[in-house]
């Protein structure tokens, strides 16, 4: 029996035990508890014992994780115990010696202890020991530890702009301890007051802005928090003005550009093609030596670094509120950044030697389209294309100022006098056109999609320095009612109506983007501002006045850009596809501009209208009428009939002429060359039977790829977007109503190839000569500048692969039916330009 009960009460489950409720104080004792062990341990151990750097790592770990508890309640027991008893000390001792493990335990507290009590900020002891353990960390981060550390460094940045009044604790005037300005060597004084210990913080995160994402984004905008925090703080203000800060700021910024690739390759890889250039003669460029593909994912993640760097920049500028550090970070931009690096490497550029012409004019062509900030944007180009007039400071420099702008100026003094060249000599128009007249597509490719940026973002800085214009009075005659008719006529009279094109439906989309176009070009948005205010426009942060507002003018015929674009379009359909792309969008910048009249260059000068009968206006019925009833008013001796009719009779005369056709004596050179194409075009149709066909299957080719590319994406393709985005632009290679658009360098959508299967790469054609078709030869291209030292002077190698097709030439007929249907679509886009020119900007005179 007594066995029988042992055995029954072995097998009775035990007795639940009642469940422990974690109170405020039991918590408190515990974190005690851990405390003191914690103190015990570090006080007690040595430091390089590997079993007591693992105690204090999970002893620490520990208290964090009891204080993360108590956070998600009311009580703050422990935090106050931590913030009373100041465990930060002996958190930053132990961490200052331990191992990595424990230093990445102490980021994790004191990141807690700032998430939970800002009271921590405003203890100078606090302060102290946080950076203590800062700098001796950093020593020993790495790629496991930085991004932990940066974002401590983040987080108590954006606590100091939240709440500038703790300003003081983190940051201590130079002044204060003693050191002057005037009384450091001149070397030092450069440099600027140095002392680190000033400001600590401020120096950590220098070290790690130009890291890339997302150690880079962290210490960029903790920064950038910090000078925003200067406006609040004059003494920081002088600080960061008398301090490197703007030399480190300049010297990464080079650092960064010094890491991009000296030659480049503008190339696609066969999965990433667009599918434009895959139905054509282009050929995948592979890098050869030194240079690299713009699609390398390591080129790629140097230049996103690069143009983070530089957007970190003009925040800087846009969002300090301090005039005097704006002034000294633009003046170290322009002598250690332009004149010391970016100058120098467009001066050296080839396009001889593999790309490195391709490199730099892609580099700057980068810059201008990422930055916005106009006093970044009026630097760089006033310096580069040898713009004397620049812009003056709103306010007078202060002396601290001053003293940094001579203590650069001393240290570029020697450089200055082993230069060989300045922008005044050889400026970035001379590369461009230079450049232009290049064998190698890849150069001539990157200097038009350079000279697209500009005419798009910046042309106010065009005008006299890339463009050679006849400045227009305001009473200058403008383009008449019938002569706009007869241009019209005239565009839609060379769109060869072949390929089963509709052309009404192509140029009612390119209508709507013209339009788009316009309206949200720089110039024409300026122009809108100027009249609603007599100041002009500046952007909020900007430290110079506002420009001066741009004339009407019009280009000369003599312009080399436009002789060298009137050059390029008539060897249109043998030219590569790519630089057609952005050929036809270097035309349409020119033509958008609301100050650039089209008269004399692209469309007829109404200067040299002449009309054959001057009198046929008097013919029509509307005259006659008048005339009847004009002398029935005499008759009834009314003045006010008389002079009623007498003005209406004025008017529809004046309109009547306005409606006549006039004769043109010759066209101007790009109608010139699009007729020219026209008559290409129709010989090509007389020697290619099945040309019209093949147009048709070359058309539906698109239509299918752009509808399986909408359908494996699950949505509609993206809206066509105006040139306010500078991420793209309007298309002018529509091909159809389902056509791909072109990019804002001038290529398609990235769209896979279909599997289409004729002959057409096979089957050769032959460009044409002016002389094959009886019609005028293309504007001569005068070679008056001279030459730039790196000019390959007759004899010098050239890269065969990637030059482009002469006269003469042979290539396939797929390449030739991709060119047409983009002279089909271009001519369309002129036109519709032209037409949305007159309504919104006036162009046309309907009284004559």
């Amino acid at each position: 029996m007594e066995f029988w009960k042992r055995f029954i009460k072995a097998i009775d489950p035990p007795e639940p035990r009642p469940v422990q409720v974690i109170t405020p104080e039991s918590r408190l004792e515990h974190f005690k508890k851990t405390w003191r062990t914690f103190v015990h341990t570090w006080r007690n151990g040595q430091d390089d014992n590997p079993l007591v750097q693992e105690r204090l790592q999970d002893l620490m770990e520990q208290l964090v994780h009891t204080l993360i508890e108590e956070s998600k309640r009311s009580d703050r027991l422990c935090l106050n115990f931590a913030y009373d008893q100041r465990v930060f000390l002996a958190i930053s001792k132990v961490a200052q010696n331990g191992s990595r493990d424990v230093s990445r335990v102490a980021i994790k507290a004191f990141s807690t202890l700032l998430d939970n009590e800002e009271d921590f900020l405003s203890q100078e002891s606090f302060a102290l020991s946080l950076i203590d353990f800062l700098t001796e960390t950093k020593k020993r981060t790495g790629p496991g530890l930085e991004v932990e550390f940066v974002e401590l460094l983040f987080n108590i940045a954006s606590k100091i702009r939240g709440n500038p009044a703790i300003l003081p604790v983190w940051f201590t005037s130079a002044g204060q301890y003693g050191v002057d300005f005037q009384s450091l060597p001149e070397a030092e004084r450069f440099a600027g007051v140095t002392n680190k210990d000033d400001f600590p913080l401020f120096y950590l995160l220098i070290d790690y802005v130009h890291n890339e994402a997302p150690v880079g984004e962290f210490a960029r905008t903790g920064l950038l928090y910090i000078i925003e925090a200067a406006s609040s703080s004059r003494e920081l203000e002088k600080w960061i003005v008398e301090s490197d800060l703007a030399t480190l700021m300049a010297s990464g910024l080079g650092a960064l550009y010094s890491q991009l690739s000296r030659k480049l390759v503008l190339s696609y890889d066969k999965d990433t093609i667009p599918t434009i250039l895959a139905f054509s003669d282009y050929q995948i460029n592979k890098p050869v030596g030194e240079a690299e593909t713009m699609s390398s994912p390591d080129f790629q993640t140097h230049l996103q670094t690069f143009l983070s760097y530089l957007i970190f920049w003009q925040d800087v500028l846009r969002n300090c509120k301090s005039t005097e550090v704006k002034q000294t970070l633009l003046d170290h931009f322009q002598v250690l950044f332009l004149q010391q690096l970016l100058y120098p490497s467009l001066i050296e550029s080839s396009d001889i030697d593999g790309g490195s012409a391709v490199a730099v004019l892609t580099y700057v062509r980068l810059i201008l389209d990422t930055l916005e900030h106009p006093d970044l944007i009026n630097i760089i180009l006033s310096y580069l294309l040898a713009i004397k007039e620049k812009m003056k400071p709103m306010v007078p420099p202060s002396k601290s100022v001053a003293r940094r702008r001579k203590s650069l100026d001393l240290l570029t003094m020697a450089s200055k006098d082993d230069e060989k060249s300045t922008p005044d000599l050889f400026s970035l128009v001379d590369l461009a056109i230079t450049s232009l007249r290049s064998s190698s597509h890849q150069t001539v490719g990157a200097t038009l999609r350079l000279v697209s940026t500009i005419l798009r973002k910046h042309h106010p800085y065009a005008i006299s320095t890339l463009l050679k214009v006849t400045l227009l009075d305001d009473d200058a005659p403008r383009r008449t009612i019938g002569a706009h008719n007869k241009e019209m006529e005239f565009f839609f009279s060379i769109v060869p109506d072949v390929g089963d094109f509709n052309i009404a439906a192509a140029f009612e989309a390119h209508l709507k983007d013209a339009i788009i176009l316009l309206e949200s070009h720089p110039c024409t948005l300026e122009a809108l501002s100027a009249g609603l205010s007599t100041e002009g426009s500046r952007e909020e942060g900007s430290t110079f006045a506002a420009k001066k507002p741009i004339s009407g003018h019009r280009l000369r015929l003599d312009d080399p850009l436009l002789k060298r674009c009137v050059n390029l379009l008539s060897s249109f359909f043998s030219n590569p596809v790519e630089i057609n792309l952005i050929l036809t969008s270097v035309i349409v910048d020119l033509a958008t501009c609301i100050h650039t009249r089209p008269d004399g260059w692209l469309l007829n000068d109404p200067e040299h209208y002449t009309y054959p009968n001057e009198d046929d206006d008097s013919a029509s019925i509307s005259s006659l009428n008048l005339e009847n009833e004009l002398s029935a008013a005499l008759n009834s001796a009314s003045d006010l009939a008389f002079l009623t009719l007498q003005t209406q009779r004025n008017q529809i005369s004046a309109l009547n002429r306005a409606r006549r056709y006039p004769e043109f004596t010759s066209n101007p050179p790009i109608l010139n060359v699009l007729e020219n194409l026209a008559a290409q075009l129709e010989i090509y149709r007389r020697d290619i039977p099945d040309l019209d066909e093949k147009l048709s299957e070359r058309r539906q080719a698109f239509r299918v790829t752009e509808n399986l590319s909408e359908a494996l994406s699950g949505s509609p393709l993206p809206p066509r977007r105006g040139r306010h985005n500078s991420s793209a632009r309007p298309s002018s290679s529509h091909f159809g109503s389902t056509s791909p658009t072109r990019s804002d360098d001038g290529y398609g959508r990235l769209n896979s190839p279909p599997s289409y299967n004729d002959n057409t790469s096979q089957r050769k054609i032959r460009a044409l000569k002016p002389s094959q078709y009886h019609l005028p030869p293309p504007m001569e291209d005068d070679d008056d500048e001279m030459p730039p030292p790196h000019s390959p002077l007759p004899g010098s190698p050239k890269m065969g692969a990637v030059d482009m097709v002469p006269l003469g030439k042979e290539f396939s007929l797929s390449h030739l039916l991709t060119n047409i249907m983009i002279y089909q679509e271009f001519v369309l886009e002129l036109a519709a330009l032209i037409q949305a020119r007159t309504s919104l900007f006036g162009d046309v005179a309907f009284e004559a």
